[in-house]
């Protein structure tokens, strides 16, 4: 190794910088949410910590909140983070093959969105210990700001309160309309998505489900619609 090159890990620890900058000021919002459910900063800490997924979290802190059963908060857990699953393996074709297989399962609990693209994006075979520095300093300060949104829940006023939990709304719009922008089909899929939600809660008997089962469905009828609708060719993945 030349005097110019740095080892994988502090690669790692390089990379995930800026993004423990984000992680920090999103979680922090999201630890407003969590502060509505009741959540102490060490609850907020560790569930982030092993958690690390924004939407997952919000929904299980929003289900927590509105008193909904397990099998709800799992169910939405299960739907909102299962693209975590088909990024990790996309990403077991960048290990090399002796790599062992606790090291890939390592890597597969430490993946987030942007952890997987700097690891994905990673030149050649790509080094575990890249993935775990990145994934460790970006996890820590996601904790950490979670744990001080609690914080600032208890200490500040409760508009100002209010107006912090908004910017996590603002987080998800960021999030869905730059591709619905692209992709006139997501745009649709999303529109619909806000206007069956808003029938659904007042309508008879849907409205009697609980938020998390609504979500639930909601979310698997939709998708799988599009899905049918306009399904992805081959030659466009």
């Amino acid at each position: 190794m030349s005097t110019l090159e740095i080892s994988p890990v502090r690669q790692g620890f390089r990379d995930g910088i800026p993004i423990a900058m984000g992680y920090f000021a999103v979680a922090f919002s999201l630890g407003i949410i969590a502060k509505k459910a009741e959540l102490s900063m060490f609850e907020g800490f560790i569930s982030s910590f092993f958690t690390r997924a924004s939407a997952g979290e919000y929904g299980v802190y929003s289900l927590l909140a509105a008193g909904t059963t397990y099998a709800e908060i799992i169910g939405i857990s299960l739907i909102a983070n299962l693209r975590y699953l088909l990024m990790s393996a996309s990403l077991s074709q960048k290990f090399a093959e002796s790599t062992s297989l606790f090291k890939r399962i390592v890597v597969a609990f430490c993946i987030t969105d942007e952890v997987f693209g700097i690891s994905i994006a990673y030149p050649g075979k790509l080094v575990p210990s890249y993935t775990y520095s990145a994934a460790l300093v970006s996890t820590f300060f996601w904790a950490l700001g979670t744990a001080g949104g609690i914080l600032a829940g208890d200490v500040l006023p409760a508009n100002i309160v209010s107006a912090l939990s908004v910017a996590l709304y603002g987080m998800f719009l960021a999030i869905i309309i730059p591709p619905a922008q692209k992709d006139r089909k997501i745009g649709w899929a999303v529109l619909a998505s806000f206007v069956i939600s808003g029938i659904c809660a007042v309508f008879p008997y849907m409205c009697q489900l609980g938020s998390g089962i609504r979500i639930i469905l909601l979310t698997i009828l939709i998708s799988a619609f599009f899905a049918w609708l306009k399904p992805i060719k081959s030659q466009e993945v």
